[in-house]
């Protein structure tokens, strides 16, 4: 036997192949969303924000509570999309322990801005993104 045998070369790890998928499938997500969320007249303020606390996926403004509410509204979105909805909804994976982070990040965000005259509310943008299938988005406006 030839004691200089090549050792096979290590093929991508299932677990790492797996993230990645799931992180463009989000990624995805992100931007279904977003394009969703302006062709219902809310503006993009921030997308991905991040702080020590946290992060929003999407940080929007609903100028049509105005008329409504007497201001306008910041939402605070959160973003998620699933391949399949055989076994849940995907906005029901926004638990409380995820609400109270929201809550935490939307307390940072608002603090370093002149935000006394705006409404606030959390959003849920549910994805599910079958294969070979348009998308089915659903934008629920006060999910907690």
């Amino acid at each position: 036997m030839w004691p200089f045998r090549r050792s096979p070369r290590p093929g991508p790890d299932p677990q790492t192949r797996q993230a990645a998928s799931e992180a463009s499938l989000g990624r995805r997500g992100e931007d279904l969303a977003a394009r969703h969320l302006k062709r219902h007249g809310l503006k993009i303020l921030a997308r991905n924000y991040r702080c020590p606390v946290g992060e929003a996926d999407i940080i929007a403004l609903d100028t049509s509570t105005r008329k409504d509410c007497g201001a306008e509204t910041i939402a605070i979105i959160e973003v998620k999309t699933r391949s399949s909805d055989a076994y849940t909804d995907p906005a029901s994976a926004v638990n409380a322990d995820k609400q109270e982070r929201m809550r935490k990040v939307a307390g940072y965000y608002l603090a370093g801005r002149n935000a006394a005259d705006f409404n606030v509310r959390f959003d849920v943008v549910s994805i599910v993104a079958r294969q070979g299938q348009d998308p089915d988005i659903r934008h629920i406006p006060g999910a907690f």
